[in-house]
């Protein structure tokens, strides 16, 4: 006659098999809510970096199509101060003669950002293309003209701050 265990042994293996599932339940699930916070907080941060890269392009692409030759020197301040790199360069050579051109013509441009959109970025660049519509108005058209811009703006993440290093027009 085989001997018979006690029914306490059969529990305590038992209840140690739940114990240890448990234990491994835990850590399992620990685990995945750790790597899903990490994954959200991520996505927010890249979700808060392309509202910011948007926001500075939309803001240099309005800059730069509006200008006024009765405060053209405050226009100007406020193209260069989202700018920095070679396009910041360029554009603050060319004040003086762009000053005079703007005052002798009496040019005036009223800018409105249409669409933007990010193609790439990264923690420290990115590429944004916007369209612009203008109504320009100067000696040569009085009563205005509707232009519209396609725009690759370049910018650069520096001091905390996403600035313009280089703009282009596009088809």
């Amino acid at each position: 006659m085989a001997a018979r265990r006690p029914d306490g042994m059969k529990n305590w293996r038992s209840s140690r098999a739940v114990t240890a599932g448990l234990a491994a339940a835990a850590v399992l699930t620990t685990a995945l809510t750790i790597w899903l916070a990490l994954g959200l907080h991520a996505q927010r941060e890249a979700d808060e970096r392309r509202q910011d890269i948007l926001a500075a392009a939309r803001q240099s692409a309005l800059n730069f199509t509006s200008l006024d030759y009765r405060h053209y020197d405050r226009d100007s301040a406020n193209v260069l101060a989202g700018a920095t790199g070679d396009f910041k360069k360029q554009f603050a050579a060319q004040t003086q003669q762009l000053t005079r051109l703007v005052a002798a013509n009496k040019s005036v441009s009223e800018g409105q950002v249409l669409e933007a959109g990010v193609v790439r970025s990264t923690e420290k660049s990115a590429r944004v293309l916007v369209v612009a519509d203008s109504k320009v108005t100067n000696t040569a058209v009085p009563q205005g003209e509707a232009r519209t811009y396609r725009l690759q703006l370049d910018l650069v993440h520096r001091d905390g701050r996403w600035l313009t290093s280089d703009v282009e027009f596009v088809g």
